[in-house]
């Protein structure tokens, strides 16, 4: 009989917010498939779960994914994690629950931590209707093509950005928003938590890890 692929959702920050169907689908799996072994190692010591561990990332995914399907269809039950939050929201995963499902075999996501749904509810923003823009792309035509997009979008918006091109990006998207409203949520959930109403040119501590809320078009 085959296994089964969780597809499970970690803290991305206080270990806290794992919940108990997590830690019991960690415990009860035969493999964990992480996209940083050293990190998942920290969440698996910190609860004290021993479990085989092995990577699974962008740039092995592919790889990997043929490998890990066979073990699945073998009667081997996996859990997929990420980093932190939740696999495949820009993160790796898709193309291994693509081709889980295209063999017939079980996926079962295990709800938890997002970013995205973190940022989103401590805004005061509007969220019946948003958009995910994930990364803008670091330079080039295809970061002003996402520009273009962001400006488009009168929605509420919300995406990621790497800390060393944090200012960079608010500053830009200032100068095109007009009057729309920027959030900047920084280290989530984490002891230096900060969720602050942006303006151009006010400093920002750049470092942590940012999710941006831009408002509604009036």
């Amino acid at each position: 009989m085959p296994g089964t692929l969780y597809v499970v959702a970690t803290p991305i920050g206080n270990l806290e917010d794992i919940t108990l169907r997590a830690l019991r689908t960690l415990r009860e799996v035969d493999l964990i498939a992480a996209e940083d072994t050293r990190r998942t190692a920290k969440l698996l010591a910190h609860f004290e779960i021993q479990k085989p561990v092995i990577s699974l990332r962008e740039h092995n995914e592919a790889r990997e994914t043929p490998r890990l399907v066979d073990r699945l269809a073998g009667g081997i039950s996996i859990a997929l994690v990420t980093d932190a939050g939740t696999p495949t929201i820009a993160d790796p995963g898709a193309h291994l629950i693509a081709a889980a499902r295209a063999g017939a075999i079980k996926v079962v996501p295990i709800p938890g931590a997002s970013a995205i749904m973190t940022a989103l509810s401590g805004t005061g923003l509007p969220a019946d209707r948003f958009r995910f823009l994930g990364f803008p792309p670091p330079s080039g035509q295809a970061r002003e093509q996402w520009f273009d997009t962001l400006v488009q979008t009168p929605e509420t918006v919300v995406f990621y950005e790497a800390p060393h091109r944090i200012s960079r990006t608010l500053t830009h998207a200032a100068g095109i928003l007009g009057n729309r409203q920027i959030v900047v949520a920084r280290e989530l959930t984490k002891q230096f938590e900060e969720l602050v109403k942006w303006h151009n040119n006010v400093p920002l501590q750049d470092r942590g890890e940012f999710a941006v809320v831009v408002g509604p078009a009036e």
